[in-house]
């Protein structure tokens, strides 16, 4: 059984609107990073696909051995090298290369407005839809696992919590959307929140 479609064409619509972006200091009373020049550029892959008639979206938890960020869930994506036309072209050849997906195989739906991060990065998500299923290749240096959680368990905002923790000395807050085993918070938690919020 396949998907409803119509949830492509609602996903489009609520991608079509202008938005505020999103920061990692959403939820710190700062403003964000203090020299905006200094962001690099950076794109992620929000990936949908469909599983037993509904939408589920791909994520990966990253190895526990890299030095930025060990062990977080994140979607797959990176910086955007000298080689990509954009942000677009790097979120797809980094999905190809952390996952194995195919970027024939992907349908861009839209994008979320841009998302600061505490490391220096200003990254756009690219929603997309993927066409046919693949064979997850998880990159062993840097993909720990790729797994998948409900669509619809990420655009629930009861399922949301704002959690803190110290960092640098001072206690910091950001938002948390469990899903069985797999603990996702920080930016990617916050960029499904946006699209939560933009969906409801």
């Amino acid at each position: 059984m396949k998907a409803d479609a119509r949830v492509y064409d609602r996903i489009r619509e609520a991608l079509s609107r202008p938005g505020q972006g999103s920061s990692d200091f959403d939820l710190n009373g700062a403003g964000g990073i203090a020299d905006p020049s200094k962001l690099r550029p950076a794109g992620v892959l929000v990936p949908l696909i469909e599983r037993d008639g509904q939408v589920n979206v791909i994520l990966t938890k990253r190895t526990s051995h890299l030095k930025h960020h060990p062990g977080q869930i994140a979607f797959p994506g990176g910086k955007v090298e000298p080689t990509d036309a954009d942000v677009t072209a790097a979120a797809l050849r980094e999905s190809h290369e952390e996952i194995g997906l195919p970027p024939e195989l992907v349908e861009v739906l839209g994008y979320l407005p841009k998302h600061e991060t505490v490391s220096v990065f200003s990254m756009t998500p690219v929603v997309a839809r993927v066409t046919a299923d693949f064979v997850k290749r998880p990159e062993p240096g840097e993909v720990e696992e790729a797994f998948e959680v409900p669509l619809a368990h990420l655009l629930d905002p009861a399922n949301y919590l704002v959690h803190g923790r110290r960092w640098r000395g001072q206690r910091r807050y950001y938002y948390a959307v469990p899903y069985g085993p797999y603990y996702i918070w920080g930016a990617t938690a916050r960029i499904c929140r946006v699209l939560a919020d933009r969906m409801a």
